[in-house]
């Protein structure tokens, strides 16, 4: 059976499936743009951080420092830890504690049981052998538990600090870490701290604490 001869009065005979008209054909609409582009610039800036940190990866001294940071953010361990200790110090340290692991709870359960199963994102593929051991998570990608909880943690650890730049300094490398092991991608840790300060910012607000002495 012969194809059938193309309509000359038609503007798109001739033309592949999904071409576009230029300004040479006014009056015809263009065909939309796929949705993919509009992500598009994320999948540029995951590339780039990427290839920064590939100058870090092999180093053994940075890889021990990264992977065992990555193991310490597993379950919000460092973040409880550190408070436990804090508790230790003042009745107002024992209430920012038990605020800091109930706010940890509900943030993790908003961002694993709800955030990620709205997208669902799958994670960096990883083509060459890891150094070291790296628990897999279940969850999928976006955004970062890791980086939530850090930044969620870090704003509550500075409230009425005298270092709060060392909190935000270890939830910088925490995240960091689930970049350089591969588990997340760099868009990912910016979503991700971008919801834990908010949320940490709203429990602040919400829960405050008596003054210090």
């Amino acid at each position: 059976m012969s194809a059938p001869t193309p309509d000359p009065s038609d503007p798109l005979a001739g033309r592949p499936y999904g071409d576009t008209l230029g300004d040479e054909d006014p009056g015809v609409a263009e065909v939309a743009p796929s949705p993919a582009d509009a992500f598009a610039p994320v999948a540029r800036f995951d590339d780039a951080v990427d290839r920064a940190f590939d100058r870090l990866r092999g180093r053994p001294a940075v890889d021990r420092v990264m992977y065992g940071a990555s193991a310490l953010g597993d379950f919000s361990l460092v973040w409880a830890l550190v408070g436990s200790v804090r508790s230790l110090r003042s009745e107002r340290d024992e209430q920012a504690f038990v605020r800091l692991v109930a706010g940890l709870g509900l943030e993790s359960l908003l961002v694993n049981q709800g955030i990620k199963r709205l997208f669902r994102r799958a994670r960096p593929v990883v083509t060459t052998d890891r150094p070291l051991h790296l628990r897999t998570p279940l969850t999928t990608s976006f955004p970062s538990g890791h980086a939530s909880s850090g930044a969620f943690a870090a704003v509550l650890l500075s409230d009425g600090s005298r270092v709060p730049a060392l909190w935000c300094a270890v939830a910088l490398v925490v995240a960091g870490s689930r970049v350089h092991v591969r588990i997340h991608h760099a868009s990912d840790i910016v979503a991700g701290a971008a919801v834990g300060a908010a949320l940490g910012l709203a429990v602040r607000r919400l829960w405050r604490l008596p003054s210090r002495p």
